[in-house]
C-alpha cells in the first residue's frame, strides 16, 4: 500500500482539487472519533452498561456542532459526483453507466462488511454466545450502514439532480431547504404524520446541491463571501437551537422528542451552511497545504481506504470492548468523572489499533475496487437498464430494513434473512450487468 500511495500522490493529476480529499477524510475521521467518544461502557455487578454520554451529559450537546460532519461529506460527495459525471459523459459514457460504476466502488467493501457480520455472528452463536448480545453486537457494528441508504440514494438520483443543477444553480438548494421547513412544520406543529419523513432525502439532496455549486464555480469562492456564508449559517443555527424550537444536539439519543438527525431538520441545514462557508474560507490555506507530499501522502492514503475506515469503525467497539473486559479501561467510573476522562485516551488508543488491524485484512477489498475493475462506460437496454433499477432498488430496501430493525437477535446470523437475500440479490444483479450488460469507458 505504501508503494500505491506514493504513486498516486506523485502522479495526482494537476488540475485535482485537492482540498475535497482532505475534507472528505477529515469528515469520516471526525465521525470515526466523534463515535469513539460518544460512547460510555462501564462495569459494576450487574454486568455490563453502556449508551451514549449525550443522554447524561448535556455539557457534551454543543460538542456535536464540531462532530457531526455529515454534511461535510455530503458537500464534498457533491462536488466529487459532479465532477466525475462531468467527465463520465464527455468520454462517451451515459448515465446509467455512471451509476452503476459509481456504486461499485460503495457496495464492495459494504458487501464485505455484511459478510463478515454474518459468519461473525454464527461464529459467535456456535460458540455459545446469548442471543441478545450476539444482536447488540451486530446492531451496533452495522450503524454506519444506515448512512448509505440516503448517500446511495442521492447519488443515484446525480444524473437527473445534476442536469436539474445547471438549469436553475443554487435556487435548487434553497427550494429543498423551504421544503425541509415544510416538512418540519407539518411534524412538528401540524402533527401531520409521515410527511416529515421526507426530508431523509430532501435535506442530504441540498447539502449535495452545494456541492454541485462549488465543482461548477456558482458558489462564490471569495474569502469575504466564504466567512459570510459561515457567519449567516452559524446565527441561523443559533437562533433555531438556543432561541428556537430545535435541540441543540445534532446526534440523535435516546430520550430526545426532536431529533436532528431523524429526519434531518432544517436546523441541521444551518449547520450544514456554516460547515460550507468554512470549508470555502479555509480552502486556500488547504490547497496549498497539500502541495507538499508528506500532507498529500496521508490525505491519499487515508481516502484509498475511507468507506472501510467508516464501516469498520463500530466493529472495532464492539471488539474493544471483547479486548478490554476486566481491565481498568472499562470500570465502575461514571461517565463525565474525572477517572472516567483520562481513561478515554487509553479507550481510543485501543479502538485505533483494532480499526487498523481491520483496514490492513479487509481494507485491500476497497483498494482492489478502485485499481482493479474497468471503470463503466455505457449500459444500454431496456432489460439491463431494469435490472440496474432493480438491483439498486433491492440494496436500498436491505439496508432500509436493516436500520428499521433496531437492536435485536434476528437470526443464526445476526441480521434479517429478508435483508441478506434483498441485499446480496440486488448485488449480484448489479454484477451481472457489470459483466454483460456494459461497455468499458473509453479512458
Amino acid at each position: 500500500m505504501t508503494r500505491r500511495v506514493r504513486w498516486l500522490a506523485g502522479h495526482t493529476p494537476p488540475q485535482r482539487e485537492r482540498y475535497v480529499d482532505l475534507l472528505r477524510a477529515v469528515a469520516i475521521t471526525a465521525v470515526v472519533v466523534g463515535h469513539w467518544l460518544a460512547i460510555y461502557v462501564t462495569r459494576d455487578g450487574g454486568g455490563f452498561q453502556g449508551g451514549s454520554v449525550l443522554e447524561i451529559l448535556p455539557w457534551t450537546r454543543p460538542l456535536t456542532w464540531l462532530f457531526q460532519v455529515m454534511p461535510l461529506f455530503f458537500l464534498v460527495g457533491g462536488f466529487a459526483n459532479a465532477a466525475s459525471l462531468t467527465s463520465h459523459l464527455d468520454r462517451g459514457g451515459n448515465a446509467r453507466g455512471w451509476v452503476l460504476g459509481r456504486t461499485t466502488r460503495l457496495l464492495r467493501p459494504t458487501t464485505v462488511l455484511l459478510g463478515g457480520l454474518a459468519v461473525g455472528a454464527l461464529t459467535a452463536r456456535v460458540l455459545g454466545a446469548e442471543p441478545a448480545l450476539i444482536g447488540a453486537a451486530v446492531w451496533l457494528a452495522s450503524i454506519p450502514l444506515w448512512f448509505l441508504v440516503a448517500y446511495l440514494a442521492v447519488m443515484a438520483l446525480t444524473p437527473w439532480t445534476h442536469a436539474l443543477h445547471r438549469r436553475a444553480g443554487p435556487a435548487v438548494p434553497i427550494v429543498l431547504a423551504a421544503l425541509v421547513a415544510g416538512g418540519d412544520l407539518a411534524r412538528l406543529v401540524l402533527a401531520v404524520p409521515y410527511v416529515g419523513q421526507a426530508n431523509f432525502l430532501l435535506a442530504w439532496l441540498a447539502v449535495h446541491q452545494l456541492g454541485f455549486a462549488w465543482q461548477d464555480g456558482r458558489l462564490p469562492l471569495r474569502r469575504s463571501a466564504a466567512l459570510s456564508m459561515a457567519a449567516g449559517g452559524f446565527v441561523a443555527l443559533v437562533l433555531l437551537t438556543v432561541v428556537g424550537p430545535y435541540p441543540v444536539s445534532m446526534v440523535a439519543f435516546e430520550g430526545e422528542k426532536v431529533r436532528n438527525t431523524s429526519p434531518p431538520t432544517l436546523a441541521l441545514l444551518a449547520l450544514a451552511v456554516t460547515q460550507t462557508g468554512v470549508a470555502l474560507w479555509m480552502r486556500g490555506a488547504g490547497n496549498r497545504w497539500l502541495r507538499r507530499p508528506g500532507p498529500w501522502g496521508v490525505v491519499v492514503a487515508v481516502n484509498l481506504v475511507i468507506m472501510s475506515l467508516f464501516l469498520w469503525h463500530m466493529v472495532a467497539v464492539v471488539i474493544g470492548v471483547l479486548v478490554l473486559h476486566g481491565t481498568a479501561v472499562i470500570s465502575g467510573a461514571a461517565p463525565g468523572s474525572e477517572p472516567w476522562l483520562l481513561l478515554r485516551v487509553p479507550w481510543l488508543a485501543c479502538l485505533a489499533l483494532i480499526l487498523t488491524l481491520l483496514l490492513a485484512v479487509f481494507g485491500r477489498f476497497e483498494q482492489r475496487t478502485r485499481s482493479r475493475i474497468d471503470p463503466v462506460g455505457t449500459v444500454t437496454g431496456v432489460w439491463p437498464t431494469t435490472l440496474v433499477i432493480i438491483g439498486l432498488g433491492g440494496v436500498l430496501a436491505a439496508l432500509l430494513a436493516l436500520a428499521l430493525a433496531g437492536m435485536g437477535y434476528h437470526g443464526p446470523t445476526g441480521l434479517p434473512v429478508r435483508v441478506l437475500v434483498a441485499y446480496f440479490g440486488g448485488v449480484a444483479l448489479l454484477r451481472f450487468v457489470r459483466w454483460r450488460g456494459s461497455r468499458p469507458a473509453q479512458g
